[in-house]
């Protein structure tokens, strides 16, 4: 009963690469790595040629109690937002401020503070009360469609649920599942002013035909 040997087993869909099971949690890839042989060896995961598997669900519902503990015992941080939503099993993805902040590599931010955290994600409505229930075992707050006070929620992180009766369309950026970058700058050019810094960035880097700089866009109006 390890936290980093839980992480993996939670976050592992099947499939997916060590490296990014080691992205999803943020754990260096050697470590990863040991624990999958030791995972693999006590016949808890399987690693095979078309990538990681868990085997045993009883253990994985045993490690999810384990880290539900833990998280309700110690305020999540930051870093931990971007961790706990792997271990719900349900498809998902960041959007909105956070789009933004995983397609700038946690570059840009904004309208967030170490007092108030919310976290946007993408979720299919069918699984919106799963998704309620899953945060409740961690002791985080969830709400629905739309950002809270920061008064009415407990803790400084929280989550913001957006249902998309569709699919989800979703990239991996860094070990994050995202919307895809043209839909993440159309959100960002709503309100364009406020996110002209990400648009730089992602400009530069993607070369992307974003017209993002802010002193031109001043100029011409």
């Amino acid at each position: 009963m390890n936290p980093t040997a839980a992480k993996i087993v939670l976050a592992a869909q099947r499939g997916d690469s060590i490296n990014r099971i080691s992205s999803k949690i943020g754990t260096s890839y050697s470590w990863v790595y040991d624990w999958i042989n030791r995972l693999d060896d006590a016949e808890i995961i399987s690693n095979t040629d078309n990538g990681i598997r868990v085997r045993d669900y009883e253990m994985r519902r045993r490690y999810e109690e384990m880290m539900g503990t833990l998280y309700i015992r110690d305020e999540v941080s930051q870093e931990e937002a971007y961790v706990i939503p792997h271990f719900a099993g349900m498809e998902f993805a960041y959007t909105e401020i956070d789009a933004a902040y995983v397609w700038t590599h946690g570059g840009f931010q904004i309208a967030r503070s170490h007092d108030d955290y919310p976290v946007f994600i993408q979720v299919h409505e069918r699984d919106v009360d799963q998704w309620i229930e899953f945060f409740e075992r961690f002791g985080v707050d969830t709400t629905v469609g739309d950002r809270p006070d920061a008064a009415d929620v407990d803790g400084s992180v929280h989550y913001v649920l957006f249902p998309q009766t569709e699919g989800i369309d979703i990239e991996w950026v860094d070990g994050n599942p995202v919307i895809p970058l043209d839909g993440a700058v159309s959100q960002m050019m709503e309100t364009r002013p406020a996110y002209e810094p990400a648009l730089e960035m992602i400009a530069n880097e993607h070369d992307v035909d974003i017209d993002a700089n802010h002193h031109d866009e001043m100029t011409a109006d």
